[in-house]
């Protein structure tokens, strides 16, 4: 990273800023971030918020970019506590995925609430910020309704400039962001990455990622999702169990990193790379996913339908590898299992451990999702049923090693019915 001639360093401070300074120093720092937000950053500049300030009610919009050799980095300054941004339902903007997703239940337009936002924009790096969005005191909104707000820690979006490059988010704490625990693919929860219908695709190109990286993060308490990567309008071309790799290079992402990151009670789903041609899982910790999104706590969900939230997974992927992740104490839902091998083209799993998930250690999800191998994993004490073969057609199972309740089926009921192959495998009785 370098910045150029023209580079500037703008400083923030709630604590001594003024806005009517220039920003250009910590002795004339802004002292809100909305003066960021009217702000024309250029490639090499840098914005930083001093440690131990609070932006509470404030957020982010970046439209701008970057390059290559010179990102836009925004960051940190000084000693203490990491500078706070408490967006507290504020920084509302309109999404709309222009079309209709894969199953009509799911919700693809309305307003969302992000505390950062990333909008067109590429060659960014965000790093070392607290973010919340609260909702504690929205007069009518009651937790855990069907129509709730959508709200994001982070949300990232490509819509009107084709490719966006260089995203990456780095040793980010995004907690208490109380979204819709429904809205899955809407930018909803901790850190959410999304690609919208262009305005004109024959114009600006397919909107997609290439280099995204999120890394180091820890979040927790958020609805719905912890992070996901990144859904996309284009998802129709993603149809059927054989995916092309030509198909990804032209409407997919490319180079997806999600590593070193740990997730604790998402109302939802864990973490999750979607619609990438090898994304690379690795080195994360997930626990207590889908708080909320089960019979206990979800009780309301008016005429929503469906509660469906796991680990560590992907989605509509081609060769996806998941390795040296870990899974623990997943509530029951339909899913409620710690990794999902879920309608994708060679999915591998290793060297990944899980332990107490109430929906298992693993499925592979019904007929689209093949060549899919689970291997030098070890699952400890996880609920329900270890495995879910769920109609798929070629799971390959091989030395795992499984140490298995008293009492808990190998196979969780209602999930069997599908073709695997069970290869130097150890199982284990716990007697408890």
């Amino acid at each position: 990273m370098r910045m150029t001639s023209l580079s500037k360093t703008y400083y923030v401070s709630s604590k001594r800023g003024n806005d009517s300074n220039d920003g250009l120093n910590c002795e004339t720092a802004f002292a809100s971030l909305f003066a960021i937000n009217h702000s024309s950053l250029k490639p090499g500049d840098r914005v930083l918020l001093e440690r131990g300030s609070v932006f509470y009610g404030q957020y982010l919009q970046i439209t701008d970019s970057g390059s290559k050799e010179a990102p836009i980095v925004i960051g940190v300054y000084g000693d203490g506590e990491p500078p706070r941004i408490e967006a507290c339902g504020q920084g509302i903007w309109y999404q709309d995925y222009g079309n209709p997703l894969d199953a009509p239940t799911h919700v693809y337009h309305g307003y969302v609430s992000s505390a950062v936002l990333l909008y067109d924009a590429e060659y960014i790096i965000v790093e070392d910020l607290e973010i919340t969005n609260e909702a504690s005191e929205i007069i009518g909104e009651q937790y855990s309704l069907g129509d709730k707000m959508n709200r994001t820690g982070v949300a990232v979006v490509a819509k009107d400039k084709g490719v966006r490059h260089g995203i990456t988010l780095r040793n980010l704490l995004i907690h208490d962001v109380h979204g819709n625990v429904y809205d899955k693919h809407m930018n909803n929860g901790g850190i959410y990455i999304t690609a919208l219908r262009p305005s004109c695709e024959d114009a600006t190109g397919v909107a997609r990622y290439q280099d995204v990286t999120v890394e180091g993060c820890f979040v927790y308490q958020v609805s719905r999702w912890g992070i996901a990567v990144g859904y996309t309008y284009a998802h129709e071309k993603f149809q059927g169990a054989e995916l092309d790799e030509e198909t990804f290079l032209k409407y997919g992402h490319e180079n997806v990193k999600i590593c070193d990151n740990y997730v604790k009670a998402a109302g939802g789903d864990g973490i999750t790379a979607m619609y990438a041609l090898r994304p690379l899982v690795e080195h994360n910790m997930a626990d207590s996913i889908a708080c909320e999104i089960n019979d206990r706590i979800y009780c309301n969900p008016g005429d929503k339908a469906g509660k469906v939230a796991a680990g560590i997974w992907p989605w509509k992927c081609k060769d996806a590898l998941f390795r040296y992740n870990e899974v623990a104490d997943t509530r029951l839902n339909q899913d409620g299992m710690a990794y999902d091998a879920d309608s994708g083209d060679g999915t591998i799993y290793e060297y990944n451990y899980s332990r107490q998930n109430e929906g298992g250690c693993v499925m592979f999800c019904l007929q689209e999702a093949i060549h899919n191998t689970f291997r030098k994993n070890e699952s400890f004490d996880d609920l329900g049923g270890t495995i879910s073969p769920s109609e798929n057609p070629d799971a390959l199972i091989e030395e795992n090693v499984f140490y298995v309740r008293k009492g808990v089926p190998f196979v969780r009921k209602n999930m069997d019915g599908g073709k695997y192959e069970l290869v130097n495998n150890k199982i284990f009785e716990l007697d408890k």
